[in-house]
């Protein structure tokens, strides 16, 4: 799932008719726009609270508008800070620049807690000003850090998913597969994954509801997860799919999210990704291009330039292949 694109604005969007004034302008300033797979819903009516919430906006936030808030933060407590010393004249001694610009420049040396010893508090409140100032750049400069190495330190996986699954024959039984890979190749030790079928349903009763659905993998577990793994899902009687088709999905708004978990080899640490698919990504009667050779000499070749690529199965082997059915 992703927030919003980057090239939209939030202007193109615009409110329901039935809104009044009021609830169209709650609606511009509240709204989100939500990913899940490529399908967009938009959120509103709930106000953001990222001072309650702060750390959650640190970490999720893009690099460069992390670094503009920081720096916008340590330009404003400046400014507050060198108006305090400038609204009492005198309270700092060898002031350079004179006026506000040296009272500036001396907060922020202060803040940071550098100090260059030129300039220096000489009065009572220009010592109390300055003892809560210093107090602020040893918070702030403690929560920066607590911030950057939380960032740097969060476990990321670097997991492949093909940007399409297919369904085809497998042992004379119809099969839905996706492909992963591991981008870091080192080992992920005890990988596991999950696949689940997201849907729209109508009960009995009319109740328009989101289904979640639970499809068993052949193989949910890989002990050494270094390469690729394909992931495989039989379309049998007791499958959620029975029954189903390309066009039968499309019209429920399916999504299949597949999650994948492991143990990195090298720090120790849980990694998680995930990969939604909306139901135009999957391609019956297909089947993925295969991506190892060997040589000779017994040396094999995983080429991920065709991690991706898919080919329709030949008529004769979907022929082969459903007489076993």
């Amino acid at each position: 799932m992703s927030i919003g694109k980057p090239n939209e604005s939030r202007s193109r969007l615009q409110p329901p008719q039935a809104f009044d004034r009021e609830a169209a302008a709650r609606f511009r300033r509240t709204m989100r726009r939500i990913y899940l797979g490529g399908r967009e819903v938009v959120t509103h009516g709930l106000e953001r609270q990222v001072w309650q919430d702060l750390y959650h906006y640190c970490m999720t936030v893009t690099w460069p508008r992390l670094f503009l808030s920081l720096g916008l933060a340590f330009v404003s407590f400046n400014v507050v800070f060198s108006l305090l010393y400038f609204a009492v004249p005198g309270c700092i001694a060898n002031l350079n620049p004179a006026g506000l610009a040296g009272d500036f420049f001396f907060s922020v040396e202060t803040l940071a807690t550098v100090g260059y010893g030129d300039m220096h508090p000489q009065t009572l409140y220009g010592h109390t000003v300055a003892a809560i100032e210093i107090f602020v750049g040893m918070i702030s400069v403690a929560v920066m850090t607590g911030v950057m190495f939380a960032r740097f330190s969060r476990p990321t996986a670097r997991f492949l998913f093909a940007k399409a699954a297919v369904v085809r024959p497998m042992d004379g039984r119809r099969v839905l597969m996706f492909r992963a890979a591991n981008a870091r190749q080192n080992i992920i030790m005890e990988a596991s994954a999950q696949l689940r079928l997201i849907r729209d349903k109508v009960t009995s009763e009319g109740y328009r509801l989101r289904r979640v659905e639970d499809l068993k993998l052949v193989r949910s577990e890989h002990p050494l997860f270094v390469l690729g793994w394909n992931l495989m899902h039989v379309i049998d009687e007791s499958s959620p799919l029975a029954g189903e088709t390309r066009e039968s999905l499309l019209a429920e708004h399916a999504i299949f999210n597949l999650t994948l978990s492991g143990t990195d080899d090298t720090t120790g640490q849980v990694l998680m990704a995930r990969s939604a698919y909306l139901a135009d990504a999957i391609h019956w009667d297909h089947t993925f291009r295969d991506i190892i050779t060997t040589n000779s000499e017994g040396i094999d070749f995983f080429d991920y330039g065709k991690f991706h690529d898919v080919e329709p199965l030949y008529d004769s082997e979907i022929a082969v292949e459903s007489a076993r059915d």
